[in-house]
């Protein structure tokens, strides 16, 4: 669902993939191979939204600004399910954890992340490769060298999802049973917790 508004059409990259259950509007400019997912509204409305090639916005997902004001992902920037971006300037591949909340005139430096259900306040500037939590967040820590690989891999397979969404997504009508011969899938990732647990 992509819609021009007051004389701003979306720019999309052809090998980007946006949902047709997201909502992207106006001022807002995708860069190559992101993934937009569904029930994500980019709204530039107000103001414009540019998100540089290898960003994901995951599902639920809202991005935002006020007025006159543009909302900037990096390359490679990492927004989980049901975050918020207003205003803000998210690094190259930084990471914006489940749930969080990045308000506005935030800077958030290249390789940062963000945890899962963080608050940071406007005109908050953080370092490039800071670890932030809890509400209001607060720098616990420097991310690893093994950390931002983790995040890396992970933000691979969404700069890979829109080739095999655009390859092998289409509609179907459900089972009524399960197959015998329903295959297995590929384990292509593991949580942090398993990775520095090894």
């Amino acid at each position: 669902m992509v819609y021009a508004f007051k004389g701003f059409i979306p720019v999309v990259h052809p090998s980007s993939f946006i949902h047709p259950l997201a909502t992207v509007t106006g001022n807002v400019v995708i860069g190559r191979n992101v993934y937009i997912g569904p029930g994500c509204a980019l709204r530039g409305d107000w103001g414009g939204i540019e998100i540089a090639d290898g960003c994901n916005v995951q599902e639920n997902c809202t991005i935002h600004m006020f007025p006159g004001v543009t909302t900037r992902l990096e390359e490679g920037a990492h927004i989980g399910h049901g975050a918020i971006i207003h205003g803000a300037h998210i690094g190259r591949n930084a990471m914006v954890g489940m749930n969080a909340v990045v308000m506005d005139d935030v800077e958030v430096g290249d390789e940062c992340i963000i945890g899962a259900l963080s608050l940071v306040t406007a005109n908050t500037i953080l370092p490039p490769r800071s670890l932030v939590v809890g509400n209001p967040g607060k720098i616990i820590k420097e991310v690893s060298d093994d950390m931002i690989a983790w995040k890396t891999k992970g933000t691979r397979l969404y700069q890979a999802l829109p080739a095999d969404m655009q390859q092998f997504w289409q509609a179907c009508d459900p089972l009524s049973e399960m197959p015998a011969d329903r295959p297995a899938q590929e384990s292509l990732y593991e949580t942090w917790n398993k990775i520095k647990g090894s």
